[in-house]
């Protein structure tokens, strides 16, 4: 047996009588999200007093000595589980991937300069709207006459030559769709949105100029956002911008111009260590593909369930569909919040039901949820 998944199925065991300990439900909401239950932990003991420095996790300074190593190693751990290139800079911002989507093109951008979007839902859609606000930026393409249930492959979309970048949103929380391949763009620059599928599924960060992340599915809690810059990115901001907005005053303070998000990057050094120590990168990618396949399966074995994304593009992230009658749908979540599987009801914007897999949820969870459809389909079906 593979020795990720041999360590993983001993952390089972582990997992079920903790969360049988503590009360906690089968957690697949789509973020703030599911943390693996020995981060929580850890993060629980730092409360009263940090790394034995007296001070508690939420009242040491982002000055002290103690937050620069936790500042630092997070910062490591991000070039070393993610292969950033030595050259690229790591910051750790505050506002969110709406703040970025602002942001990348305030930076990017000077007068008359172009950008083109995939557009593959309602994240893309706000980031065009954002960056129209500086420059010419349009849809070279868009799937919103389809509902959004793909993303395009290659050979479907064309960028404009003189486009500055492309910017692409990687996983589709709302409708379950996720690229597998980075997208082509030729000789061009990439900016994406990783937001929802981060240190979750591969990733060539050298391939990308900008790669942007909320924190709060993959990598901790929501207020942190995790930003990759290359060295063209860098070279491509312009004079006169807002000091909090322009990326040289972060990457100059180290990310600590003002007051960050301390506890959020506690957290999150804590989330990658306990990544690096569960496979790094490719552990979790294992792991999430099983968590997915495991209920995309169970999702195609009858005509019960309707599933939203084409086969093709499907997010092992965002599990979204439909079910044959949608006035059970109501019913299927009441029941599965009953049986202690909560976070289901898809997006407001949606509907449906949705189940979040990130990389804090057990792979038991799934086949906890697994197993309730099938009783749920053995009754209404």
């Amino acid at each position: 047996m593979n020795p990720i998944y041999m360590r993983w199925a001993e952390r089972l065991v582990i997992t079920r009588a903790h969360m049988a300990e503590h009360g906690r439900i089968h957690n697949f909401g789509a973020g703030p999200a599911v943390l693996p239950l020995e981060v929580v932990k850890d993060v629980a003991s730092s409360l009263p007093n940090l790394s034995g420095s007296g001070f508690g996790l939420l009242e040491v300074s982002h000055r002290s000595t103690f937050f620069q190593e936790v500042i630092d190693s997070a910062m490591g751990r991000v070039r070393r589980i993610l292969s950033v290139p030595d050259d690229y800079h790591i910051l750790f911002l505050q506002g969110g991937a709406s703040t970025q989507f602002y942001m990348t093109a305030l930076n990017l951008l000077g007068d008359g300069d172009k950008a083109d979007f995939l557009v593959t839902g309602g994240w893309s859609q706000k980031a065009l709207k954002e960056a129209n606000r500086i420059g010419d930026c349009v849809a070279s393409w868009d799937d919103s006459d389809r509902g959004f249930k793909s993303v395009p492959m290659k050979g479907e979309f064309e960028v404009r030559e003189d486009a500055t970048y492309v910017h692409y949103t990687s996983n589709n929380t709302l409708f379950g769709t996720q690229y597998h391949e980075t997208p082509d763009v030729g000789q061009g620059h990439l900016v994406v949105d990783a937001s929802s599928d981060i240190c979750g599924v591969p990733i060539d960060v050298s391939a990308h100029d900008v790669i942007y992340a909320g924190a709060q599915k993959n990598l901790g809690p929501s207020g942190v956002t995790l930003v990759i810059l290359s060295p063209w990115a860098v070279s491509r901001i312009g004079e006169g911008l807002p000091t909090m907005l322009d990326y040289r005053t972060h990457i100059s303070k180290g990310s600590m111009f003002n007051t960050p998000n301390t506890f959020g990057i506690f957290v999150l050094d804590r989330v990658l260590s306990w990544v690096e120590e569960n496979g790094g990168l490719q552990g979790a990618i294992e792991r999430n593909r099983a968590k997915s396949t495991l209920l995309y399966e169970e999702l195609d074995r009858t005509p019960f369930w309707i599933p939203h994304a084409d086969a093709e593009s499907r997010s092992v992230m965002n599990v979204t569909w439909r079910m044959r009658e949608e006035e059970l749908e109501s019913v299927f979540l009441e029941e599965a919040n009953k049986a202690g599987l909560g976070g289901l009801k898809g997006h407001r914007s949606v509907g449906g039901i949705r189940a979040s897999l990130y990389n804090g949820c057990p792979i038991e969870s799934v086949e906890a949820l697994v197993d309730f459809m099938r009783r749920f389909e053995s009754i209404h079906g």
